[in-house]
């Protein structure tokens, strides 16, 4: 067995880890939230419960999709079978549960996004135990889990497709099974070191330098700047990629790692050219760029988080959609990127909406805080 069996985390863990959020930030917090962001949350969650239909997907086989729509609602603070939205989050997590594989796999879609909307799913089912402690969601959280250790190729990354390889695919794909493996230590599973370890040292294999050798020593790369890139050894040095390389390394405890302010000042620069058109629909950046930028500034916090979220924030405000006379439209954000049209819509809307929700810190993986045995456990940088 790679993992410990999935119990239900005892409410006295769940309350002091609470606290700790709370002393963490403070009062402080005030700052965060708005009236007018409020208002689009609350907009953006009745567009989702509007639009989801009675089997709970969407209109979607994809499961990745499907379980960031139970997140929206997750993050915001509701949980199944209670309250306003109860039943959608219910509907959602019953498709995503029903369609798990014997192998663990969550996926039913293309066979080439296997890993994405894996890692996507088992993140979210990761949360959703850790808020509920549900019975239904253990043992496929247990087997979703075991496919991501039995799947990492083996210089530390994994492929679109669910095997092992000599070499994993990219950055973006590490990402998602990084998130899907912090989820299972917020849920009480104990992750094998070595998957972690080959993990990390495939990230930061990831990050290239400007102006000296990517083999360089450390302290050669220190004195240039650099950023994490979708392919080892450079190219596509994209913003998203950049705050994925940071969210990897913040998840496993990497908190002083050198690489994380050299991106988070690319992430910073890139938010403050973003500019939006009223009512556009469209999310600063893309649906999946903006789901990892704003947990990187999350993550890092200090002046990152205060300086930068307000932009996104007040960004998603002046964009979203408001029609009240047709409930297809009102409340909505398009992802864009590489996912349009109606599961765009679906995309977009539940990252707006878990962006929104991030200062209520509902989540657990929003609520620990830096945990120092991760620091201590893993590779150091």
């Amino acid at each position: 067995m790679l993992y410990k069996s999935l119990l239900k985390p005892p409410l006295f863990a769940f309350v002091a880890i609470t606290c700790f959020a709370v002393a963490a930030y403070g009062q402080d917090g005030s700052w965060e939230v708005t009236p007018a962001s409020e208002a689009a949350l609350q907009r953006g969650l009745a567009w989702l419960a509007h639009n989801q239909g009675p089997e709970g997907n969407w209109e979607s086989n994809d499961l990745g999709l499907v379980s960031m729509g139970a997140l929206a609602f997750l993050a915001a603070g509701h949980t199944p079978g209670v309250g306003e939205y109860g039943q959608n989050i219910d509907r959602a997590l019953n498709y995503v549960l029903k369609n798990a594989k014997p192998s663990g796999l969550l996926n039913i879609a293309d066979g080439q996004r296997e890993m994405y909307n894996h890692g996507l799913a088992t993140f979210v089912l990761g949360q959703a135990h850790g808020m509920t402690g549900d019975s239904r969601i253990s043992p496929v959280l247990d087997r979703a889990l075991k496919l991501i250790a039995s799947t990492q190729c083996n210089d530390g990354g994994w492929d679109y497709r669910a095997k092992p390889q000599a070499m994993g695919h990219d950055l973006s794909l590490a990402v998602m099974q990084a998130k899907a493996l912090r989820s299972a230590v917020d849920s009480g599973l104990e992750v094998p070191p070595e998957i972690i370890e080959i993990a990390i040292r495939s990230v930061r294999e990831h990050y290239t330098p400007q102006g000296v050798d990517r083999h360089a020593s450390e302290a050669d790369q220190r004195k240039v700047p650099g950023q994490f890139t979708y392919n080892k050894g450079g190219g596509q040095a994209t913003i998203a990629m950049a705050a994925a390389g940071v969210v990897c390394l913040q998840e496993f405890g990497q908190y002083d790692d050198w690489r994380i302010p050299k991106n988070m000042d690319i992430i910073a620069a890139a938010i403050s050219q973003q500019k939006p058109a009223d009512r556009s629909g469209q999310v600063p950046f893309d649906g999946y760029c903006l789901y990892y930028v704003g947990q990187a500034l999350y993550q890092v916090g200090g002046d990152y988080w205060r300086n930068n979220y307000p932009k996104l924030r007040d960004h998603l405000v002046a964009v979203q959609v408001v029609e009240p006379k047709n409930l297809k439209r009102d409340g909505a954000w398009q992802s864009g990127g590489h996912v349009g049209g109606r599961p765009g819509e679906l995309y977009g809307t539940a990252v707006g909406c878990f962006i929104l929700a991030i200062p209520n810190r509902y989540l657990p993986i929003l609520q620990e805080g830096k945990i120092d045995s991760l620091r201590t456990k893993y590779i150091s940088n």
